[in-house]
């Protein structure tokens, strides 16, 4: 935990694909993943939690988006969620109009490192954007092997199965259901 509180960047297995993770709080952390992935600054990170709960006591969440999340987390379904305000601040750095993907990960070492952390954490795809993302921590290492900065931890989780990245979705003020990005989970 120190490493994270450090503003160390980990790579590690998630339900679909390996991820960059750092705590969200911490800009020099955000800026490195950045950096990182070769990302453009204007798009996002999502994060990953260990529960409906722990999302909960930092994000606000309708009647819709609790079923959903009941039915399908933990597991591939990304929400796009508001901070409750008294934690805006938190996630400021990476909130776009004032949204932030989030799901309760299924993965297990996931699911225990956000627990023991307390805090949801980045979890974008570990690779250079545009590149297929790594299935393994080897394939990590060698995605940024020639790069200037690198993940300062690598989790090796062994070998993921091929899978598609997580659903993303938006509720509206009405309850509707907007697919963003379809993926593992078929919302409807």
């Amino acid at each position: 935990m120190g490493a994270l509180r450090s503003g160390a960047v980990l790579a590690f297995p998630t339900e679909t694909t390996y991820g960059l993770g750092c705590d969200p709080r911490n800009r020099e952390a955000l800026d490195k993943i950045y950096r990182i992935k070769n990302r453009p600054a204007d798009k996002s990170l999502p994060l990953v939690a260990d529960s409906l709960e722990q999302v909960e006591q930092y994000f606000l969440t309708s009647d819709v988006e609790r079923g959903l999340a009941a039915k399908h987390w933990p597991g591939p379904l990304s929400i796009l969620l508001a901070p409750r305000p008294e934690f805006q601040k938190d996630f400021e750095s990476i909130m776009r109009d004032g949204l932030v993907a989030v799901r309760a990960s299924s993965h297990p070492f996931v699911r225990e490192l956000t627990a023991t952390y307390g805090f949801p954490l980045t979890a974008t795809s570990a690779n250079l954007s545009g590149q297929p993302a790594c299935l393994s921590a080897a394939e990590v290492v060698e995605a940024f092997k020639d790069a200037e900065v690198r993940p300062d931890l690598i989790v090796d989780g062994g070998m993921l199965n091929p899978s598609e990245p997580s659903t993303l979705i938006k509720v509206g003020n009405d309850g509707s259901v907007t697919v963003l990005r379809q993926g593992a989970i078929k919302v409807s």
